[in-house]
């Protein structure tokens, strides 16, 4: 049991860190395509990038067709209004109006406010080592993001400033009813809210009379949208399975620092202190993540549904024919109830109070 948790804690934690990585350098490169074409088209060019990247990985790997519960289209379906066709659309138009350092910085708030939702909502459990890992990854990107003594905060980027903090909220809301189907394909849902929200989105863009670009603008923006939206997508929906909402948060707001660190190896800008410092604390935030320890006696109910999964303790059910010991299968299944303990995330099958 406890080289299962092992196992799952290093699969959420590198899925997240990773997705981070791939995301935290997009608004950068997202801001060079925007001098070449408006931010609605170029935000469906992103997620349209996404899902036909992810449709012929899928063609290549001849994946089987997948199948979701009527309840769990509705999640999804939530998951695409909000994150796939409005918060990108947001994203593009806030960065449009100001830089993208200073974007890529506010884009922290979706961390924070996916913590906050998942807590006050969607009741998942938080204790103080939690929280003081997330207070201390939220001070990292404070430090990062204080003007220098040169700077200024401008009036102009008010309202650009409250369009990348409203597509923060709608990425919240859409990490927590992804959380809903995480145990379902990952790649599947990162294609499905790609090929959706993009083409939704290009039709709008294209109504509204946006010009389209060259084909060098709109490979460049595919590609980015592929990497920076599908891959990353289907990464933070893996850290949603084995993490649960607020701890894949956490560890996904500490893109900003991975965008600087890109920065300054690839465009030579400067170590500055705030750099450092915001390293310090950032990593000193994950690590009380990494060093969590949250065991205690809890009751599971019963409960009835399909992922792939190996027999472990809650895993004890029969089959019609011989399964090999150890090897991921999937299929309709039933926990009895139960009461044990162990230590635990809040992964789909710990959802209890505490």
């Amino acid at each position: 049991m406890i080289q299962k948790l092992l196992s799952h804690r290093h699969v959420g934690v590198m899925s997240a860190l990773l997705a981070a990585l791939l995301f935290g350098v997009s608004a950068p490169l997202a801001k060079v395509l925007l001098a070449q074409t408006s931010p609605w088209l170029l935000a469906a060019l992103l997620y349209l990038g996404s899902g036909m990247g992810l449709w012929v990985v899928r063609r290549i790997q001849r994946v089987p067709p997948v199948t979701l519960a009527w309840r769990e289209w509705g999640w999804l379906a939530g998951a695409i209004v909000t994150g796939g066709i409005a918060a990108p659309v947001l994203l593009m138009t806030g960065l449009a109006g100001m830089s993208a350092s200073q974007s890529s910085l506010l884009l922290n708030a979706e961390s924070v406010l996916t913590a906050v939702l998942a807590w006050v909502v969607f009741k998942e459990n938080v204790d103080r080592r939690i929280a003081l890992g997330m207070a201390a990854i939220v001070a990292g990107a404070l430090v990062l993001s204080w003007p220098g003594a040169a700077e200024h905060v401008a009036t102009s980027t008010l309202w650009p400033s409250l369009a990348v903090l409203g597509a923060c909220l709608g990425w919240a809301v859409d990490n927590n009813l992804t959380r809903k189907v995480a145990l379902n394909d990952a790649g599947f849902i990162a294609m499905a809210k790609g090929l959706s929200a993009g083409s939704t989105n290009l039709v709008l863009a294209v109504a509204l009379g946006a010009g389209w670009p060259g084909w060098e603008t709109t490979l460049s923006a595919g590609l980015l949208g592929f990497l920076s939206y599908g891959a990353s997508l289907t990464l933070f929906v893996l850290a949603l399975r084995h993490l649960g909402a607020s701890r894949t948060g956490a560890y996904f707001s500490v893109a900003p620092f991975f965008g600087a660190l890109v920065s300054v190896l690839l465009l030579h800008e400067p170590v500055t202190v705030q750099l450092l410092v915001a390293a310090a604390l950032m990593a000193w935030g994950v690590w009380l993540h990494l060093s969590e320890d949250h065991a205690h006696e809890h009751s599971h109910e019963a409960l009835e549904h399909a992922h792939e999964h190996v027999h472990d303790a809650h895993h004890q059910h029969e089959h019609a024919g011989p399964v090999v010991l150890g090897v991921p299968h999937k299929h309709v299944h039933r926990h009895l109830p139960m009461s044990h303990s162990h230590a635990h995330f809040p992964d789909a099958h710990h959802r209890h109070g505490h």
